[in-house]
């Protein structure tokens, strides 16, 4: 798998921003097929710090329904990868930068 394909986005939310400030741990939307060892080769080169560990989580598909004026419409958001990375102390991730 190619390194660009490893790295969708970061993940932006209350959790990821808490746990970059106090633990060193970012969290990125990864490709289905990526493993641990390519997700901290692909972060280490395209952010240049070093990564201590990494976690990985399946987020599994839901099933969303909304009420229109035709009907009930339903479907299905689709599942997806998450990697949460621990940094080494003192290296830091300016994920807002390339928004």
């Amino acid at each position: 798998m190619k390194l660009v394909d490893v790295l969708i986005k970061p993940v932006i939310s209350e959790k990821s921003n808490a746990l970059s400030e106090k633990k060193n741990i970012y969290a990125f939307r990864v490709g289905k097929k990526a493993n641990k060892i390519e997700i901290k080769k692909a972060v280490e080169d395209f952010y240049g710090v070093d990564v201590v560990d990494v976690h990985t989580v399946v987020v599994p598909s839901k099933s969303k329904s909304r009420f229109t004026k035709a009907g009930v419409i339903s479907g299905r958001k689709p599942g997806y990868k998450k990697a949460y990375v621990t940094v080494a102390e003192g290296d830091t991730i300016d994920i807002y930068s390339s928004l």
